[in-house]
């Protein structure tokens, strides 16, 4: 899918292929290949830099040529429930132009589309790049915001049940964390080898930091420590729920083992006592009154190894 935008703070227009102008933002989401020759073909852009983001493994990384740079971040996305990942979203910096290539349609771009009425300013590219990588950053949070409180109904279930259930799903939440560390530990390198660039002359006419540029990309990488420091944190701490939960699942098995083991043992006194006056041969108390007789030595005995099993903590 293509989309060609272009807006001022006031707001912002659709364009076509045909009637593009400078200062454009240019969206591909999941693009075909004639899609991708037809922006080729009109912004110069490399074929290489507009593929890149097509590929799910890509790592966030910079590629810098003499008329385009290519930024390539890894957003959060959230597929069901409590499955998380990570997608690679590629921006591409050329002289009139910014680019953005994504395999799916997500929330960090839609935040700047038709629908959402936010100002933004197409034309000043810089600011808009920063302006995406801080959306980006504040999605992580707001997610692992999600992931935290999740854990705490999680646990709340897991007090209440031995089901495999829970731990399944603390081990989805567990996969999640995983793709974020690494995703915001490269987004990290990406955003202090921007930062850097701001002093190099030669890439001025691709990417130009005023003062508001240069704060709103510290607000960034600030917000993207943040991010790091929480998805360590709560990664160390849904690892050791799910080795403390691990144990208290395993130790209540032993228990209810323990009390079947105990009922098991009351149960066969009886069954023995009654087993030996069930001979088919002459025992004590084979009279009128024996069955009453056998009936209480059975009840007492039973009585007795339940207490002492009570008393041990075995019921």
């Amino acid at each position: 899918m293509l989309n060609i935008y272009k807006s001022n703070c006031d707001q912002i227009i659709e364009l076509t292929s045909s009637n593009i102008e400078k200062g454009a933002w240019i969206n591909l989401i999941n693009p075909t290949q004639d899609e991708l020759n037809n922006v080729a073909l009109i912004t110069g852009a490399p074929m290489d830099h507009l593929k890149s983001a097509l590929d799910e493994e890509e790592r966030s990384h910079t590629e810098i040529e003499t008329n385009s740079m290519l930024i390539i971040t890894n957003i959060p996305i959230l597929r069901g429930t409590d499955s998380y990942d990570t997608l690679p979203l590629g921006i591409i910096m050329m002289k009139d132009y910014i680019i953005t290539v994504c395999l799916e349609k997500h929330q960090v771009l839609s935040e700047f589309t038709l629908e959402s009425h936010r100002p933004v300013s197409t034309f000043k590219k810089t600011r808009f790049l920063f302006q995406i990588l801080n959306k980006s950053a504040t999605l992580y949070l707001k997610y692992l915001k999600q992931i935290n409180r999740r854990t705490d109904e999680i646990e709340h279930d897991l007090r209440q049940s031995m089901k495999n259930e829970e731990m399944f799903q603390l081990l989805e939440l567990q996969k999640g964390l995983t793709y974020f560390t690494a995703s915001l530990r490269s987004n990290g390198i990406v955003l202090e080898k921007l930062l850097r660039l701001r002093s190099n002359i030669q890439l001025q006419h691709l990417i130009t930091m005023y003062e508001e540029d240069e704060d709103l990309l510290e607000d960034v990488i600030i917000e993207n420590k943040q991010a790091i420091e929480m998805v360590e944190m709560y990664s160390n701490i849904l690892s050791s729920m799910m080795d403390a939960f691990a144990s208290i699942i395993s130790n209540n098995l032993n228990i209810v083992m323990k009390f079947l083991a105990s009922i098991t043992i009351i149960l066969a006194i009886p069954t023995m006592i009654a087993s030996f006056w069930g001979m088919n041969v002459d025992v004590p108390l084979g009279n009128s009154g024996g069955f009453l007789s056998v009936f209480l030595i059975a009840a007492a005995a039973t009585g007795l190894s339940a207490f002492g099993l009570w008393r041990k903590g075995m019921l």
